[in-house]
């Protein structure tokens, strides 16, 4: 009688307790930042989480009241009523053949996951399916909480049976075992076998450390800082194209142009870094000490970074970094939107950062680190400079220095991609209908802004007449200031007392006196025009003056660059892009194969007894003059063609450019000129 008090005060609690929860059998987790709470859709600001691995829920401790009812423990449930209504009829006894209890190591790999799966509830050593159970007891549990002690009593290891299996399959799938991304972690963990160390002087033998001198030594660790920085930043990038891009590719069906806009260039990358590591390494490799596998120093890392960042491979460093750091911003904030709206994205970035490696490389952490890569060089080749002695200095202060001009190359690359966007932007929200008139009494629409720099923008305040105060946004281009006003959600021009748009040729920018943040500006015109602008702050407004000085100072004149652009400008103008690099490749070919036909014919002269002295680049003309009736009919058209191709440049090209064009390109639209005529 005391075991079946006992027995029905612990059913109570378990019941109370199951409802508390909802039918959840809640776990303790680690998360990562991302992922999202099923209850609330908001994310974990802490670590710890709670799961429930009947049906894949992740909540926050506070929100386990909140959750829904665990439909598939209803349904387990319902199932086991039924059951255990056949079971009242059934008489076991005492002294029957025990059943073989089944051993746990079948269902658990060890007690502690057993625990884990089971949440608060502990496991009762005397109750199991396997046992047999007293018919008198089963007889003595009357009334609705005796049934429901049984099920729960009956539940508790045939529940288990049910979904065991099934939660075992998704809980120790992690990054350590089973997922489809394990053999490429694997892969990346063997690579990175040579580079587990902290330094390099803790990966040589001490004997060997103590033959070489500090300076040195202080070298050595330098240089494998950078390789194993060098290893994670590819590392990165392998997570990023071999378990982010490929997951959103193939499970979470996201769309091929979306994950172009997540990862940028990505292939490029890897490409471009997959070639630096090797060499790298083959550094390495070509330093052993004969007979030892860890005893190594790096000689002559001077070229391989000189050829690393110049040419071709600085050039494509520049293209995609250049194109990479541009798009971070944008790249980020799709992720973002993606991830709260995709439920599939939520659950397969929760899978990926269970293990320890994968949930410190997040997809805004990876893309974040590749942003950062290209600012490290610098740092890490002053520091190899510093220690780095004798001959060797040379070539690593030319390395230096090109990377230096690679970064301000990609630095300038990007503020220029970012200003197309800011304009793209404003177009975007510019009235189609907008139109302005300028001062000549032309129109002014806004497809104009497009043939034009954005050079600087922000907000500002006009002051009219009357020492009233008007919000405009302002656009600084290449060659004028624009005034916009917000109307009805949308930018138009702004329709106060003076022009919109306003010229910076021969522009007159000066501060007003006591007054901390206001500008004059003084246009050009016939009568002059003088606007008075007021900035947000003292150091708004001097960034304002230096912009606006430094563009006047740049600014094209109106012959080269007319304030607007009619149709035939237009035309010309696209024409000039598209045909203007054709026309110029054909000049070098011209060139080219002038010269190699003048190289033929010297050395058919040579051959043919000519003078022994080499000729002067003067006499080489003469190769090209014959004795004979046509030649000066032949000279007479090539003369009239080259003044026809000077006709022909005046019209493409603009005349600021005009004086760069040489001779020879001359010449070689001249000559193009009578081949046509052939």
């Amino acid at each position: 009688m005391l075991t079946v008090l006992c027995l029905q005060n612990k059913d109570k609690e378990r019941l109370k307790e199951s409802r508390s929860n909802n039918g959840h059998l809640f776990t303790s987790i680690t998360v990562c930042s991302t992922t999202l709470c099923s209850s609330c859709n908001r994310s974990f600001t802490s670590k710890e989480a709670l799961s429930c691995p009947a049906c894949n829920a992740t909540i926050h401790n506070r929100c386990r009241d909140s959750l829904a009812s665990c439909a598939k423990m209803k349904q387990r449930q319902q199932k086991l009523v039924k059951n255990s209504s056949a079971l009242q009829n059934v008489t076991m006894r005492s002294k029957t053949p025990v059943m073989k209890e089944r051993p746990s190591s079948a269902i658990y790999p060890s007690d502690s996951l057993r625990q884990s799966l089971l949440g608060s509830r502990r496991v009762r050593s005397g109750l199991g399916l396997a046992k047999s159970v007293s018919t008198n007891n089963i007889a003595g549990l009357r009334g609705a909480e005796e049934s429901v002690g049984l099920r729960r009593i009956l539940s508790q290891s045939t529940e288990s049976l049910n979904f065991r299996s099934r939660t075992w399959s998704m809980e120790s799938l992690t990054d350590d075992g089973e997922w489809w991304w394990s053999p490429l972690l694997e892969e990346l963990k063997l690579q990175g076998s040579c580079v587990q160390s902290d330094s390099w002087s803790s990966s040589v033998d001490q004997s060997y450390l103590q033959t070489l001198h500090r300076d040195l030594i202080r070298q050595q660790d330098v240089i494998y800082e950078l390789i194993q920085t060098e290893f994670h930043h590819v590392r990165t990038l392998r997570i990023m194209e071999g378990v982010y891009r490929r997951g959103l590719q193939e499970e979470v069906r996201v769309e091929s142009s979306l994950l172009h806009s997540v990862f940028p260039c990505l292939d490029r990358l890897l490409e471009l870094h997959n070639h630096f590591l090797s060499e790298l390494l083959r550094k390495r490799q070509e330093g052993l000490i004969e007979g030892s596998n860890n005893n190594y120093t790096i000689r002559g890392l001077g070229e391989l970074l000189v050829t690393q960042f110049s040419g071709q491979r600085a050039e494509d460093m520049k293209k995609v970094y250049s194109e990479f750091c541009s798009r971070h911003p944008k790249a980020v904030k799709i992720y973002k939107d993606v991830l709260s709206r995709d439920r599939r994205l939520q659950q397969f970035i929760r899978r990926v950062c269970r293990g320890p490696l994968l949930r410190r490389h997040g997809v805004q952490e990876c893309i974040l680190l590749v942003t950062q890569r290209i600012t490290k060089y610098p740092v890490l080749l002053q520091r190899i400079l510093d220690h780095t002695k004798g001959n060797d200095r040379e070539p690593l202060s030319r390395a230096l220095a090109l990377m230096k001009d690679l970064v301000s190359s990609v630095d300038q690359e990007v503020l220029e991609l970012s200003r197309c966007g800011r304009l793209q932007e404003v177009m975007a929200r510019l009235d189609p209908r907008a139109q302005t008139e300028v001062q000549d009494g032309g129109v002014f629409i806004g497809g104009e802004l497009l043939r034009r720099k954005l050079l600087h923008d922000g907000a500002l305040m006009w002051k009219l007449q009357g020492s009233r105060m008007k919000d405009v946004q302002v656009l600084l281009m290449s060659d004028i200031l624009v005034f916009l006003q917000e109307k009805d959600q949308k930018l138009t021009f702004a329709s106060l007392d003076k022009s919109p748009v306003v010229s910076l040729t021969n522009l007159i920018v000066r501060d007003i006196a006591n007054q901390e943040r206001g500008l004059y500006l003084i246009s050009n015109s016939t009568p002059p025009v003088m606007y008075e602008l007021h900035a947000a702050s003292k150091d708004e407004r001097r960034t304002w003056m230096s912009r606006i000085q430094e563009a006047a100072h740049s600014c094209p004149s109106r012959d080269e660059f007319p304030l607007i652009e009619t149709e035939g400008g237009a035309l010309v103008r696209r024409l000039r892009g598209i045909h203007t690099p054709e026309i110029q490749q054909k000049d070098r070919e011209v060139m080219e194969l002038l010269e190699e036909r003048g190289t033929l014919i010297s050395d058919l002269w040579d051959a043919s007894g000519g003078s022994k002295e080499p000729l002067s680049p003067a006499s080489n003309r003469k190769l090209f003059r014959v004795d004979s009736s046509h030649a000066a009919r032949a000279e007479t058209i090539l003369l009239s063609s080259i003044s026809e191709g000077k006709h022909l440049t005046l019209c493409l090209i603009p005349i600021g450019r005009l004086m760069m064009i040489n001779g020879n390109q001359l010449q070689g639209l001249a000559l193009t000129q009578v081949k046509g005529r052939d």
